[in-house]
């Protein structure tokens, strides 16, 4: 399959994207353009992001700030976030890291037992984990992934070819490490 990189680049990419996800949920990797909505995220960002498309899924439970659980057609994933890391919590034979229990208790608040969510795909499914990778966004359209980033919760993790929105990651933790939120004013030194 060709990358779906240059149609990326272009107006309405998202929406694309967006559709060639849930393609690839059932084996169709033709992606064409319906209409996208611009959904606020966080006062500081303008992201566009799917309205009403994404494959739904329920989240049975988070596991720290940057993995969830959901039930997906069914049957349970372990989804990890694309394009953030939030400090360490439950990483064997390492300590707890700064803002880690804050990072996983934001995430708890965002996605409660049986919250519906969508989960938008990017290049690739998986990691070499076997977790689905993915976007996540309620219903409300609030992108979860982003709204971690922009709170102070998660930094940014870029992995090509998952970059679609890495450059509002990045613009949301540079405001967020600017005004010293969440993780930027509470820990010595953040993402490194």
């Amino acid at each position: 399959m060709p990358s779906p990189r240059p149609w990326l680049r272009r107006a309405g990419a998202t929406a694309a994207l967006t559709l060639w996800s849930a393609s690839a949920l059932i084996g169709c990797r033709s992606p064409t353009t319906p209409t996208a909505a611009r959904v606020p995220v966080a006062a500081s960002t303008d992201v566009q992001t799917p309205q009403d498309s994404g494959a739904p899924a329920i989240v049975e439970r988070v596991v720290d700030g940057d993995t969830v659980i959901v039930i997906l057609g069914g049957r349970e994933e372990r989804i990890r976030l694309i394009g953030i890391d939030t400090p360490e919590t439950k990483k064997p034979d390492s300590p707890i890291e700064c803002f880690g229990p804050e990072a996983s208790d934001r995430l708890h608040a965002l996605l409660p037992e049986g919250a519906d969510v969508r989960l938008l795909r990017d290049v690739e499914e998986r990691d070499d984990y076997d977790r689905m990778l993915a976007y996540l966004f309620l219903p409300t359209g609030d992108f979860v992934n982003l709204r971690m980033v922009t709170e102070g919760f998660a930094t940014v993790l870029r992995i090509e070819p998952n970059t679609t929105f890495a450059p509002d990651f990045a613009a949301a933790q540079a405001a967020a490490r600017r005004t010293r939120i969440g993780m930027w004013g509470a820990c010595p030194d953040p993402g490194s």
